[in-house]
């Protein structure tokens, strides 16, 4: 990003963008899935070329004059070979699980700069494209259209070891991998589902307390599943540690790496049960 003409300036350059991704939930996407990641850069383009994609002349059209909105409203969905950048922002979007595309002011619309096949820039509001525009980057409309976009490596691979002092036992063997933008609660969560669901350190019921178990609240809910034994019932508090560092559970992996581990080995982090106030 720079302001050099003036205004705040976004440059988006493939594949590179394509490697930002954000879980739906931490956008409020009302009815995500846990799960669901969303890729920034293919939802800002969705976005940008929505008035573009609408007034394109669609397959098995004929074309309309002056650049006409309507075009497509009466073509079926189901029928257009990539309904993704088709759709509208509505109910029948929620129905097919299509998120709906990045919203852009329409009052003061950002503009698109790009160069032109003969090497010409040109800069347009993305409210006035009109659907005639051949020029834009065959990335950014296979993107918008089509929903293919190179597919950046977005995995964090990483170790999970006791911290040092710490009595917890060794509950993996060998690297992890995960999703850069996994939280360090969620690996708090792994860490909580191990070491209690599993089985006690020395295979009696006691040898929990040793590690600072506690009854208090927790983000597993153990307690609530039947069939648990006495210790599976007992719920820790972990705190997981990067180069002596206690991590905030609101992180990502990747956070982590850039700016507590710092090195380009693959990254290491450290778990140990909190001892009960």
């Amino acid at each position: 990003m720079d302001a050099r003409l003036g205004c705040l300036s976004v440059h988006l350059d493939t594949p590179q963008c394509f490697s930002a991704e954000i879980y739906a939930v931490d956008l409020n996407v009302t009815g995500a899935q846990e799960d669901l990641k969303i890729n920034l850069a293919h939802e800002t383009l969705r976005g940008l070329l929505v008035h573009w994609s609408k007034r394109r002349p669609k397959l098995g059209q004929h074309s309309l004059s002056n650049g006409d909105s309507s075009i497509g409203k009466d073509v079926s969905l189901k029928n257009l070979p990539h309904p993704r950048s088709d759709v509208d922002d509505g109910s029948e979007n929620h129905a097919n699980n299509v998120l709906p595309s990045f919203e852009f002011s329409t009052v003061l619309p950002p503009s698109i700069i790009t160069e032109s096949s003969s090497g010409g820039p040109w800069r347009k509001r993305i409210t006035d494209l009109d659907g005639t525009e051949d020029d834009l980057p065959w990335w950014c409309v296979d993107c918008a259209e089509n929903g293919r976009f190179p597919k950046e490596n977005t995995k964090c691979g990483f170790y999970l070891h006791p911290a040092e002092g710490s009595p917890a036992p060794n509950i993996t063997q060998g690297k992890l991998s995960a999703p850069r933008i996994l939280r360090v609660l969620k690996v708090a969560n792994y860490v909580v589902e191990k070491l209690v669901l599993e089985k006690p350190l020395d295979g009696s019921p006691d040898s929990t307390f040793a590690m600072g178990l506690t009854s208090g609240t927790s983000a597993l809910d153990s307690s609530s599943r039947p069939g648990l034994k006495p210790w599976q019932k007992l719920k820790p508090s972990v705190e997981i540690l990067c180069n002596n560092q206690v991590l905030s559970p609101e992180m990502s992996l990747a956070t982590v790496r850039t700016y507590i581990w710092k090195k380009p080995e693959d990254l290491i982090l450290n778990y140990r049960v909190v001892q009960s106030r």
